[in-house]
């Protein structure tokens, strides 16, 4: 069962729950704006049923609401930020800045963060160069949920990769994927509707396939993009493995068993390698390759012909970015549904922190 929320009133609240824990108006709304772009672009999973979790995060003491977040290192082209233990939903927004305007000057710009918490989608973050005539790269180590190929025990997180490419008279390409087969978000919509996995999402304690949405909470393990290694699971946990170095080695953020997982009940390691979770943002300037129209034109006839690709019976060719869109022009103007274990969630957060419920 699901309810229809008007965009406007998912934002109110979630801008005023962000105040009630302390964040300034500029930060609540920023981090309200990261969460609703999710729900728009129809990523359920990061959207406003994470801000329960934000919430419990706060109440133990491991999200800083006003963080002083400072770059610790850095060269011309090139930073390492420290989010101050604060929301990832305000902390990597600030770090793609930093990322563009470095790459303003020099061409690129590359951002490495430690000391953050769970940053949203990672496509927001990417898609923030598009205005600035930028390619956009965003990526976040997360929660050990996942188990390496052939491996029984949790190493990586679900480390998504965004990248965002403007074009001219197209939409823009934009990739936004997790490096496991699916988000460990899609868990909890299913375990929410009380519906099973697909074979190829999880594995049991032992390693076994299995199709019980709720096996992590039983020693089980999400697994990395392929599923297994006949369909190139060896892949996704390379890829996986790439976003935890540039996310936290190259920070000082924990990276593989050691990052924090985004559940409150759950502890923080006893012997931590960094701090917090670590993000990495990049940004390029069109025209330190090519000139930016060139290039854009290209990207336009890129974009068309894939998309008039031949497609099999009953089916469409899409680009990266297509479902997202269309989705949100859809809920944009209809609202967005949430399912009702998410409204409960909502309405116990309004309770807690004496808020008006929706």
């Amino acid at each position: 069962m699901e309810e229809i929320f008007l965009v406007d009133e998912l934002r109110d609240f979630t801008i005023n729950t962000f105040l009630a824990i302390g964040c300034s108006q500029e930060d609540a709304e920023l981090a309200s704006d990261v969460l609703i772009k999710a729900d728009l672009r129809g990523i359920d999973s990061h959207g406003i049923a994470r801000l329960i979790g934000y919430v419990r995060l706060w109440e133990a003491g491991r999200i800083n609401p006003t963080p002083k977040i400072k770059v610790v290192h850095e060269t011309p082209s090139t930073a390492v930020i420290d989010g101050d233990s604060g929301l990832g939903l305000v902390v990597a927004p600030q770090a793609m800045t930093i990322a563009m305007d470095k790459a303003d000057k020099v061409g690129t710009g590359w951002v490495s963060v430690k000391n953050s918490n769970h940053f949203g989608i990672a496509g927001y973050h990417a898609m923030m160069a598009l205005d600035r005539n930028m390619v956009g790269m965003a990526m976040t180590n997360a929660s050990p949920l996942v188990a390496p190929t052939f491996a029984k025990e949790r190493m990586l997180g679900t480390n998504p990769i965004a990248v965002s490419i403007p074009s001219k008279e197209q939409p823009p390409f934009v990739a936004d994927l997790a490096t496991t087969t699916a988000a460990n978000g899609k868990l909890e919509i299913l375990q929410r509707k009380n519906s099973e996995a697909p074979y190829g999402w999880i594995q049991d304690k032992e390693g076994n396939p299995s199709k019980d949405p709720h096996e992590l909470k039983n020693g089980g393990a999400l697994l990395p993009l392929g599923g297994d290694r006949e369909h190139g699971s060896h892949k996704g946990y390379a890829l996986g493995s790439i976003v935890d170095i540039f996310s936290a080695v190259f920070s000082g953020a924990n990276y593989g068993p050691w990052a924090p997982p985004f559940v409150s009940f759950l502890p923080l390691s006893d012997n931590p390698v960094g701090e917090g979770l670590g993000h990495f943002l990049g940004a390029m300037r069109i025209d330190a390759f090519r000139p930016a129209n060139e290039f854009k034109s290209h990207m336009d006839n890129w974009i068309a012909r894939f998309r008039a690709t031949e497609a099999i019976e009953g089916k469409k060719v899409l680009i990266p970015g297509d479902p997202e869109r269309e989705m949100e022009a859809i809920r944009l103007k209809d609202g967005i549904p949430l399912n009702i274990n998410v409204v409960k969630d909502l309405k116990s957060v309004a309770s807690k922190l004496k808020l008006k419920q929706l």
